[in-house]
């Protein structure tokens, strides 16, 4: 596991809370921003895989 899955990670957290956060509280604006945070970290993670695939 690389920088790229841990930051991957955090981010998809984050964009977790934000959106539960947002649905909570009936805020659209937080909802899509965890959406893309999410969407970011599973992008990062994804770019960690390709990642530790090339350097085997």
């Amino acid at each position: 596991m690389d920088k790229e899955h841990l930051k991957g990670g955090a981010k998809e957290a984050e964009g977790e809370v934000k959106e539960t956060v947002g649905e909570m509280t009936d805020n659209k604006k937080m909802q899509a921003e965890g959406k893309m945070d999410k969407a970011e970290g599973e992008a990062r993670k994804t770019a960690g895989d390709v990642k530790d695939a090339v350097n085997k």
